[in-house]
């Protein structure tokens, strides 16, 4: 359960700092950094959010070895992502083996959520989860 409560704690995180950031592009008038935005929303907060979700609701899952690769690929690869995608974004493509590296490491990190899913999600966890409401 502590990488889930992790997750949800370092989503709450992305949300204020994509929030942050929207309302900053508003209030200057400069959305160069709209990709960046949206990424942090979703890949931060909206993504981050329901891994944390599944890791509390499925103790097995959320325990497992595979939780904390995910976890910390995720959470590493995940600034450093955005870090290049911003600099980029204003103009910055010395910054562009950012973009190289980092998504790909966080794709690896998704891969490993998926395996840990299908290993230890199974159909009598959600039926026991189901009826204890």
């Amino acid at each position: 359960m502590r990488v889930g409560v992790l997750f949800l704690k370092m989503a709450a995180l992305y949300f204020l700092i994509g929030v942050g950031m929207g309302l900053t592009m508003e209030i200057i008038g400069d959305h160069r950094l709209g990709g960046a935005h949206a990424h942090i929303n979703l890949v931060g907060w909206a993504s981050m959010g329901l891994f944390g979700i599944i890791y509390v609701l499925f103790p097995k899952a959320g325990g497992s070895v595979l939780a904390k690769l995910h976890f910390w690929l995720y959470n590493i690869s995940l600034p450093l992502f955005m870090l290049g995608l911003c600099l980029v974004l204003l103009g910055n493509t010395s910054f562009m083996f950012l973009l190289m590296i980092f998504p790909n490491i966080l794709v690896l990190s998704v891969l490993l959520f998926v395996i840990n899913v299908f290993r230890n999600v199974k159909a009598a966890d959600v039926a026991q989860l189901l009826n204890k409401g």
